[in-house]
């Protein structure tokens, strides 16, 4: 009797530890206790009810079947088509594309404004680009302004009398003439570290350049046979620069505009050359001793040798306009 006791005390006591564990619930599965039988979920279909580890939920009806009845039309939805008509309605209450825009012609369709192009523009296929410069629409292989010649085109709309030409020129001279006086300045500013090049200052030259070469800063990574050490200055009316000049050297593999992007950055001039088109807030470097703008697609090796000077400056406009002038 006394064993029988025990052995039913002990029954209780694992009964009662068994249903405290199962109290608990899996922190996997989200359901009390450790049974293999609650993972997942039955088929909700007539006379399946299938355990499936992996259900599939209704977006109609809102019930979880198996894979062979998750269809509407395999587990004979009773709500069949109500998701369809959901998404149908939210894609009508959302705004088209072009609501509140209006077309830029009356006609969508239209010829490539290329003189030489017939591709019809404006179709699901070819859908076009507008130029904002000359102001006409393009195909995608005549987007570009080198590409469809966009200088010499007059934009429509503009209205260019000679009154407006001539004032345009002369204040190309001017500015001209005010560059080529203010560069003969700075010609005379860098000659005070490096001498005016003469048959008898060749070694005062090379001294210069030697100088040059211990203060000037770069990229310790780029090979020395590789670097042309420059003067770069900041021209204090139009490019404030937190350091108005410095002393850098620069991989002769680079073309100016990266230079300039570099300059701007160590001298902390605002560059925003890659944010605005208008040549007013652009920058450009000008080269002392060339006298000259110098283009962006320039290579550094070809233009610039060590010991020159290059200055930044804002709004003069594009290197060829004023060669040309």
């Amino acid at each position: 009797m006394s064993s029988g006791g025990t052995r039913q005390t002990s029954y209780i006591t694992m009964t009662s530890s068994a249903v405290a564990n199962n109290s608990n619930p899996n922190p996997i599965t989200g359901v009390a206790g450790d049974d293999a039988d609650l993972i997942g979920s039955h088929c909700q279909y007539t006379y399946c009810n299938q355990l499936d580890f992996l259900p599939f939920l209704c977006q109609s009806c809102h019930k979880t079947f198996c894979l062979d009845h998750r269809t509407e039309s395999s587990h004979t939805c009773s709500q069949a088509g109500a998701w369809a008509e959901r998404k149908r309605l939210a894609a009508l209450a959302r705004p088209s594309a072009g609501e509140g825009k209006r077309m830029r012609d009356l006609v969508a369709q239209k010829p490539c404004a290329d003189d030489a192009c017939k591709t019809v523009v404006g179709t699901s296929l070819v859908p076009g680009v507008h130029c904002p410069t000359c102001n006409r629409d393009y195909c995608l292989k005549h987007r570009l302004k080198e590409d469809h010649d966009c200088a010499s085109k007059i934009p429509i709309g503009a209205r260019p009398g000679a009154a407006q030409a001539t004032k345009f020129a002369e204040g190309a001279k001017s500015a001209l003439e005010r560059f080529k006086v203010w560069g003969a300045a700075k010609k005379e500013a860098a000659s005070r570290s490096l001498p005016k090049p003469k048959p008898s200052s060749a070694a005062a030259r090379v001294v210069a350049v030697n100088v040059l070469k211990k203060t000037a800063k770069g990229d310790d990574k780029l090979a020395p046979e590789k670097r042309v050490y420059v003067y770069v200055e900041a021209e204090a009316e139009t490019a404030k620069a937190k350091f108005p000049k410095g002393q850098f050297f620069y991989s002769r593999d680079w073309v100016i505009g990266r230079v300039l992007d570099a300059a701007a950055k160590s001298l902390q001039v605002q560059n925003i050359n890659n944010q605005s088109n208008d040549e007013r807030d652009r920058l450009r470097v000008f080269h002392v001793e060339g006298g000259r703008l110098l283009d962006f697609n320039e290579k550094v090796g070809t233009a610039l040798v060590s010991g020159n000077t290059i200055v930044l400056l804002r709004g003069v406009g594009q290197p060829p306009d004023l060669i040309e002038l």
